[in-house]
């Protein structure tokens, strides 16, 4: 079955950086677009960003763009999300999916704060 694990999350100060992680089983990696988004308390989900099958084409969100970088390594069935310059309204919940958002990790917490 699909399976998407997130990892990589923690507390990082205002201005540090966090990379997540994206492990993928279950259905073809390679063809896939896989997605990042966000939730955090009292606010809806968030799309972040996504990467095309073969990394030839991302996506990032307003909010994040030109802090964050997604990446895929197709030997490893990973995507990552590189987060930097990180702000206290990154603080959130953050999932991976894919098959046109049908399959979601458990997510892994994201925490910027002093």
């Amino acid at each position: 079955q699909v399976q998407l694990v997130e990892s990589g999350g923690g507390l990082a100060q205002p201005g540090g950086s966090l990379r997540l992680s994206c492990l993928a089983s279950g259905f073809t990696f390679s063809s896939s677009v896989i997605g990042w988004a966000r939730q955090s308390p009292g606010k809806g989900l968030e799309w972040v960003s996504a990467i095309y099958s073969d990394g030839s084409d991302t996506g990032y969100a307003d909010s994040v763009k030109g802090r964050f970088t997604i990446s895929r390594d197709n030997s490893k069935n990973t995507v990552y999300l590189q987060m930097n310059s990180l702000k206290p309204e990154d603080s959130a919940l953050y999932y991976c999916a894919t098959g046109g958002l049908k399959y979601w990790g458990q997510g892994t917490q994201v925490t910027v704060s002093s």
